[in-house]
């Protein structure tokens, strides 16, 4: 067990790293304006026109960095920081989440299987809080409510490491537009790369931690008549 503490605090001493770091990126490459200067809105709509997707609205939503792609209403969803800013990281993140879009449409395998997860996940996250505790209080008689609270997380835990190729793969299409469509340069390419390669550090580390967790949560099942 002090092997999986001392996992968990050096994930969150990684989580809290990463996190920091991708905030002073955006921080800094939100000041290296667009040579062309469109804003983020600009490099959403023409990177969806770019990939013949015309079904897609692009609209802003309040909060820092809760850019996001919603398939049920085909809507790219941009922070206001992006929305209306020309800089690299604004071209970064729109064009980041239009890649989804763009996986939308071509109907990417890895985003096929997170949207079919997404209502069982959404579900098992209501209740499994709860399973893994009572089945923690009657492990001795009832092992199999811990049992089902561990394949509930197993659930989330899938749902976190199939995350990882959809936003990999959702940069590299949007590194490639932006490069291709002369959006970014030889001068700011590498920096919309770098906040990008940033921001898939988070997704890996909340992989990471979901997966300790459940070995966490495996461990108490098998040690139950230690």
């Amino acid at each position: 067990m002090n092997l999986i503490w001392i996992i968990f605090i050096g994930i969150s001493l990684l989580s809290y790293i990463v996190q920091a770091n991708l905030n002073r990126k955006f921080k800094k490459f939100s000041k290296i304006p667009l040579a062309n200067g469109m804003t983020g809105r600009d490099v959403a709509e023409k990177m969806l026109r770019d990939n013949g997707i015309y079904d897609v609205q692009v609209t802003c939503v309040r909060g820092h960095l809760t850019d996001h792609y919603n398939p049920a209403n085909h809507t790219v969803n941009l922070s206001s920081d992006v929305y209306s800013s020309c800089s690299v990281a604004a071209a970064a993140v729109a064009a980041h989440e239009c890649g989804h879009a763009v996986q939308h449409a071509t109907a990417y395998g890895p985003l096929k299987m997170r949207s079919a997860l997404v209502p069982v996940v959404s579900f098992s996250s209501q209740w499994v809080t709860w399973i893994l505790l009572i089945g923690i209080m009657v492990i001795q008689r009832f092992p199999i409510v811990l049992l089902a609270g561990i394949a509930l997380f197993a659930l989330s835990t899938l749902f976190s490491f199939i995350t990882l190729p959809v936003e990999i793969n959702a940069s590299q299409r949007a590194l490639a537009w932006l490069d291709r469509s002369g959006i970014t340069n030889s001068y700011n390419h590498r920096e919309a790369e770098s906040a990008l390669r940033s921001a898939a550090y988070t997704y890996v580390i909340a992989a990471l931690s979901s997966l300790a967790t459940l070995v966490y949560y495996i461990m108490i099942y098998l040690g139950r008549r230690d």
